[in-house]
């Protein structure tokens, strides 16, 4: 007999560093990232993930922040 696998929902939100110089910063986009989950409020982070794109100024950085809500539970 199989079961339905438990499943569950996450939220998740991305942003990138502005194109052009300064676009390969790591620390810049840690830091828009950290604003913006402080600006949700209390949520618990699931994971992080950075990812870049190669441009003519350089690795072009984003990143993909997984969360919770508190309602959520």
């Amino acid at each position: 007999m199989s079961s339905t696998p438990e499943s569950w929902t996450v939220r998740h939100f991305s942003q990138a560093n502005p194109k052009g110089p300064g676009c390969d910063s790591v620390p810049a986009l840690l830091r828009r990232l950290a604003d913006s989950i402080e600006a949700l409020g209390p949520v618990e982070v699931q994971d992080v993930v950075i990812q870049s794109e190669m441009t003519e100024f350089g690795s072009w950085r984003s990143g993909t922040v997984y969360f919770h809500l508190s309602e959520d539970d």
